[in-house]
């Protein structure tokens, strides 16, 4: 599968887990149900700030919760159909897998975190 097919089937991923009502999002909120053990994967927009960055890195190496830089904040919000969201908690294990699987199998070109 090439990058512009992976990246796609990601951002469907992130798509039906939103409709899902299984994600959070933006900064507040995702730090929030990390904090509660209720986030498997995290994924944060290549362009998102380096402090928040850091920030999302720092509480999720500390609470133990998978961490990817993936897309643009574009991208992912057209994805989930909201505006200007750098920042996604993944809630279902399942999903966050299938994501973090179909990163890992293409040689981790698009995990960065």
């Amino acid at each position: 599968m090439n990058i512009e097919n992976q990246k796609r089937k990601i951002l469907g991923m992130l798509g039906i887990s939103a409709k899902a009502g299984k994600m959070v999002c933006g900064t507040d909120a995702t730090l929030e149900d990390i904090e509660r053990r209720k986030v498997c994967l995290v994924v944060v927009a290549e362009n998102a700030s380096d402090k928040t960055k850091k920030n999302i890195e720092f509480v999720c190496k500390k609470k133990n919760v998978e961490y990817i830089e993936f897309g643009n904040i574009d991208e992912i919000s057209k994805a989930i159909g909201k505006n200007n969201k750098a920042i996604i908690g993944i809630k279902s294990k399942g999903l966050a897998e299938q994501i973090v699987k179909l990163i890992k199998e293409n040689g981790g070109d698009l995990l960065n975190g």
